[in-house]
């Protein structure tokens, strides 16, 4: 009869919460830097590391919450539990900040990546820039972005809860 002690609920919300509010933080600052539209790359960084923390942190705590067992199997629903509710916390972030907050956000994303094309590529003549721009431009639609962020935090945290769990692996042995 297995015993489990550890609960993916009682793991996955706080430290889902915890990473969430840290990305929103980076963002924040990035905001308040005025840096939104140039998208520096300490933000993915910075993102990324406390993505990782707090999915192995999760598991970890999940798996010293069940008497240090941890099949692969509860480590990926941990780890996809943290970023599928930091995933919802960010995008709901993401659609305020870009409704609300930040209304003109898309046009001046647009604009900055029309700078970008232009600064790259001096040569693309306008058709080429208006297709890349228009492609562009449905996937910064607030309902294509909250997609996209809990598609992508679901995707790295599979990926940082599969690496985690195949490393953290203990199986309770069977009698």
């Amino acid at each position: 009869m297995e015993t489990q002690t550890a609960s993916v609920k009682k793991i996955a919300i706080p430290y889902g919460i915890v990473l969430a509010l840290a990305t929103i933080f980076v963002s924040v600052i990035v905001y308040a830097t005025g840096m939104t539209y140039e998208q520096p790359w300490w933000q993915s960084v910075l993102n990324f590391a406390a993505t990782i923390a707090a999915i192995v942190y999760g598991i970890k705590t999940f798996k010293k919450d069940n008497d240090g067992f941890l099949s692969l199997a509860e480590a990926l629903k941990t780890g996809l539990a943290i970023a599928l509710i930091a995933g919802i916390i960010g995008s709901i972030f993401t659609y305020i900040f870009v409704t609300i907050i930040e209304p003109d956000f898309v046009v001046n994303m647009l604009e900055a990546s029309r700078v970008k094309m232009i600064e790259q590529n001096p040569n693309m003549t306008e058709e080429q820039m208006e297709m890349g721009l228009g492609m562009a431009e449905k996937m910064m639609s607030p309902g294509i972005m909250v997609a996209i962020g809990i598609i992508a935090s679901l995707f790295f945290g599979f990926i940082i809860a599969l690496i985690s769990g195949l490393v953290m692996k203990n199986n309770r042995p069977t009698i």
